[in-house]
């Protein structure tokens, strides 16, 4: 699987929102200096393309971004806030086989406090709503976990499951990409607790992929608690971020910047075999951060899935004999 390519396009730095524990608004791109077709052209063929901001909506010719992405990828899905319903509708309407994961930072109050959308919430459910109305297969929504929104982590699964949809995690971390340093977590075992429910919900699926997302949870706990991630983080061979001014980076999870070329200035050949990109390689082996996020974290289950199927297997047994799930970090 090691040989699969997947990337994540950051069409853009500008966003209409103003979350609590991202600062990319307060440095938005300026149209003329994002990436355009002619880049976007210039990829690889992927396994897999997140196509990702800032928020990707507010480009209108993200229209025609989909239409270079679709032919060289099987699956593409756009992370968003949900606001720009009717752009969303169009598009879903054009490529009905996108994916679209809207970001629910919480039920109403928390999530429009934390993201600074007035209404938010509701626009947000009403896109999920209205993509469900029309058929759309592939959608669902992701929630970043954080002393503001803990309570709500079981409420949110729940109604994903009550109306069908995908429900992904995260946790707070500190990046150039967030263009923050700051984040931290102050109620850790209170998080810690609401994520063990989690995972015993998951559990108690009748889903494979549920049981993997209990171990994905399972891992923020161990992210929380400050500790080397669970499988090896193997971004930049066979992951990357384009990100708006034509850089092709390893990860968004450095906090300075490190770009293994130049997509406007050269092919991608020429750049995924350079030397740069083996030393911004070299340093992704040696990072320390230990990031935790679905992006790095899928292809690590696919690469190495013995250590994830045994923790699955052994868990799910407890689970099926009436017990809870074994959370105790070696």
């Amino acid at each position: 699987m090691k040989n699969k390519l997947h990337g994540s396009i950051i069409v853009t730095y500008r966003c209409n929102a103003k979350c609590n524990m991202c600062d990319v608004w307060q440095f938005p791109t300026k149209p003329a200096d994002e990436i355009g077709l002619d880049v976007i052209e210039k990829l690889p063929e992927m396994f897999f393309t997140n196509i990702t901001g800032g928020e990707p909506f507010v480009r209108k010719d993200l229209p025609e971004i989909i239409d270079i992405i679709h032919k060289k990828t099987k699956r593409i899905v756009i992370s968003t806030n949900g606001f720009f319903t009717d752009r969303i509708i169009s598009l879903c309407k054009k490529y009905p086989d996108l994916g679209i994961r809207v970001s629910l930072e919480g039920m109403q109050e928390a999530n429009d406090k934390i993201r600074g959308i007035p209404d938010g919430y509701n626009r947000a459910i009403d896109t999920l709503m209205t993509l469900r109305e029309m058929g759309i297969k592939d959608i669902g929504f992701g929630t970043t976990i954080q002393d503001h929104n803990y309570q709500d982590l079981i409420k949110l699964y729940e109604k994903g499951e009550e109306l069908g949809y995908e429900h992904a995690t995260a946790t707070l971390h500190n990046s150039h990409y967030f263009c923050k340093t700051d984040n931290k977590l102050e109620k850790k075992d209170k998080i810690i607790a609401e994520f063990e429910k989690l995972i015993n919900l998951l559990l108690k699926s009748k889903k494979p992929k549920a049981w993997f997302r209990a171990y994905y949870n399972f891992g923020l706990i161990n992210f929380i608690h400050g500790n080397k991630r669970f499988l090896p983080c193997e971004m930049g061979d066979n992951g990357f971020f384009l990100d708006p001014y034509g850089d092709i980076l390893a990860c968004n999870g450095m906090d300075i910047k490190q770009p293994m070329g130049n997509l406007r200035e050269q092919s991608w050949e020429d750049i995924w075999h350079s030397e740069k990109a083996k030393q911004v390689r070299d340093m992704v082996k040696v990072c320390d951060k230990n990031c935790w996020m679905i992006g790095s974290v899928a292809p690590a289950i696919f690469a190495h899935p013995i250590s994830p199927v045994i923790w699955v297997l052994k868990n799910k047994l407890r689970i099926l004999m009436g017990k809870k799930a074994d959370l105790r970090i070696n």
